[in-house]
């Protein structure tokens, strides 16, 4: 299995900031300009799914697999012989607010996934993680 994590403090935002972001998927090209759109299929929680189109891929269908309101979700895409995790966690450090997204990929072919899709989202978690920060202070 391969992982990645990246993780940040900022001050001034409660997890249940964050937590509204998240759970907008229907939002998230506002603040992500590497998304044509996302939409969910029903309420943000364990088992739904909602389908993300980045702009320069197809696309897919991601399942929400664990949701803990304001405190973490972890969302699963299916790749032909991989399994791509995304594990986003808020947690509460004093006056802090630590935000820490892992990536990680499993499965025959996650070599391959790796290379076409995870690194790429990976790479991109710092700069996701400040457009999601500078999204929670504007709602």
């Amino acid at each position: 299995m391969w992982s990645k994590t990246h993780s940040q403090l900022v001050k001034g935002l409660q997890a249940d900031d964050i937590w509204k972001v998240w759970t907008d998927v229907n939002n998230w090209h506002i603040w992500q300009p590497d998304i044509e759109y996302a939409r969910i299929n029903g309420d943000f929680k364990v088992g739904n799914s909602f389908t993300l189109k980045p702009k320069s891929g197809p696309a897919v269908s991601i399942e929400i697999i664990s949701a803990e309101p304001g405190r973490k979700f972890i969302d699963l895409t299916r790749f032909p012989g991989a399994r791509m995790y995304g594990a986003h966690e808020f947690t509460s450090q004093g006056d802090e607010l630590e935000i820490r997204t892992t990536m990680s990929i499993e499965g025959p072919l996650s070599f391959l996934w790796r290379k076409i899709v995870a690194e790429n989202i990976a790479n991109n978690m710092p700069q996701q993680t400040e457009a999601l920060i500078a999204q929670a202070r504007t709602t």
